[in-house]
């Protein structure tokens, strides 16, 4: 579902940042002053403040570290999830930190930013999940397929049958979901309306026996749909 940030003057999407490390949250500042359609709204140092922040400022994006004092980010996560159902929320993730990937996933993200990953996915990981999408960074999507454990062929071999059950169509939407893209901007690829490729996405995760758009890209990965680095897109399953 497509959830335009309409909140502050000019369509800007109102985000709050939650982390325990002053000079981290100095640093996105820093990063996110150069895109006139992000405004931070509100800054936590823990978790616990940042579900009252979160309440307090109904912020389009929460963007919460995993790891934070008094109210883990998963924990706040939830909540924020439970009180505001439509902040979407980023986790902030590092690569010591594989075993909250799936405690994230279970709390409703709508994607994972590496905390040392490139400046310029913060921007485009608050954008998506602002507008409805699914953000994986390629390394964090990496550590996730990895830490979901079970041999790796059969994974990939498993994932490649389950979208071969999908038509041409809703293989491509599952790309561009996998990609990062919104409703709105899979329409305008594929030139379709929103309302179709939202029809799409609702067929493909009920097919597939996916809860949300995070777990479809995660599949799209694993299937070979989507790219994990540089090198480009895999062909599709045949």
């Amino acid at each position: 579902m497509n959830n335009p940030a309409v909140n502050s003057p000019g369509g800007a999407i109102r985000l709050l940042v939650a982390d325990d490390e002053p000079m981290f949250r100095s640093g996105v500042r820093a990063i996110l002053a150069a895109d006139p359609g992000i405004e931070i709204v509100a800054e936590a140092s823990d978790g616990r403040e940042a579900v009252e922040l979160a309440t307090r400022h109904r912020p389009d994006v929460a963007l919460l570290d995993i790891r934070m004092p008094k109210l883990d980010g998963l924990t706040a996560a939830r909540e924020i999830r439970r009180v505001l159902p439509q902040t979407a929320v980023l986790m902030l993730t590092t690569f010591g930190e594989d075993d909250y990937i799936s405690g994230a996933l279970s709390a409703g993200a709508a994607g994972f930013l590496l905390k040392s990953g490139d400046p310029r996915e913060l921007s485009a990981g608050v954008r998506a999940a602002a507008e409805g999408a699914a953000f994986l960074s390629p390394r964090v999507a990496q550590r996730v397929i990895a830490h979901l454990g079970g041999d790796q062929l059969g994974r990939v071999t498993d994932a490649r049958a389950r979208v071969g059950q999908l038509s041409e169509r809703e293989r491509e939407v599952l790309a561009l979901i996998g990609a990062g893209l919104s409703n709105q901007e899979i329409g305008e690829r594929l030139f379709v309306g929103a309302g179709t490729v939202k029809t799409h996405v609702s067929s493909i995760l009920t097919r597939l026996g996916l809860r949300n758009r995070v777990q479809a890209a995660i599949l799209a990965y694993e299937a070979g749909l989507s790219p994990l680095d540089d090198g480009g897109t895999a062909p599709p399953p045949r």
